[in-house]
């Protein structure tokens, strides 16, 4: 083997160990994060499990992100100084690599909540405090849930601890009127549980209920929700209440749920 051919072999080695790790290290955090929930859709284990490795993937990923950028950026700055022949595809497996590491970190981020809000540790919101609508066709999808339908009896806490949190951190979510009728509103309230997503559960025009799951994409958590339609004098009014099946802290998502519908109704 000549010279030359021994110091263009030398370089070569270090951009193919440099692309590389960044790739290993980049998909092997991308796959962490995907079997977080992966293992919840496949029934390989409950969400208790992909919160772990959820949190493990956020616990290490930043270093590991910014360790894949770092060897990207690296073998790219080398493969022009050095002028390594054919080196393309080992800065193409560095940038995958950082590519994949930067998503799965930022994926289990986006699940942290601001450092400025502070979320009640509650999981049951009801636009009505003091009567809160009543699951009549959900309740027995619900058998094996850790939460309760009763307001206010799950871990630990009372209605009206759960009334004043909810007054403190929603006060926006109360009874919504509307002029227009009754049906009017019911025919609307079930075209927002459609465009939601959601899965219609019941319809009682007569009662005027709609029941309704939403399931969450990542841990595919399933919050359950009763919209209530009544005629009070002139007026329609509304109530909502939004239930997850598991969890201490919803960390605002049902009251992200409930104003989405509430901003369907008002359109």
């Amino acid at each position: 083997m000549n010279t030359e051919t021994t110091e263009q072999a030398k370089p070569r080695l270090w951009l193919k160990i440099g692309g590389l790790a960044s790739l290993v290290l980049g998909l092997g955090l991308g796959l962490l994060t995907l079997a977080s929930a992966a293992g919840i859709w496949l029934g390989f284990w409950d969400f208790r499990r992909g919160f772990s490795l959820l949190g493990a993937a956020n616990q290490y990923g930043q270093w590991l992100a910014w360790t894949c950028l770092l060897l990207a950026a690296a073998t790219l700055i080398a493969s022009q100084l050095l002028k390594v022949q054919n080196a393309g595809k080992f800065v193409s497996f560095a940038a995958i690599g950082a590519l994949v590491a930067w998503v799965a970190y930022l994926i289990p981020e986006s699940f942290r909540p601001g450092e400025d809000v502070n979320y009640p540790p509650i999981h049951d919101i009801s636009t009505n405090r003091v009567n809160p609508p009543e699951f009549v066709a959900v309740a027995p999808l619900r058998a094996d849930a850790p939460n309760t339908l009763v307001y206010g009896g799950s871990n630990n806490m009372t209605p009206q601890r759960l009334i004043e949190l909810t007054d403190e951190a929603y006060p926006d979510l109360v009874t919504r009127r509307y002029s227009e009728p009754v049906n009017v509103i019911f025919e609307k309230a079930l075209a927002a549980v459609d465009d939601l997503g959601w899965e219609l559960v019941a319809q009682d025009a007569s009662a005027g209920r709609i029941e309704a799951t939403d399931t969450t994409f990542w841990f595919r958590f399933k919050d359950d929700v009763v919209i209530k339609i009544d005629q009070q004098g002139s007026d329609t009014a509304v109530d909502v209440r939004s239930v997850s099946r598991v969890g201490t802290g919803d960390v605002g998502a049902n009251a992200i749920r409930m104003r989405k519908l509430f901003a369907l109704l008002e359109n």
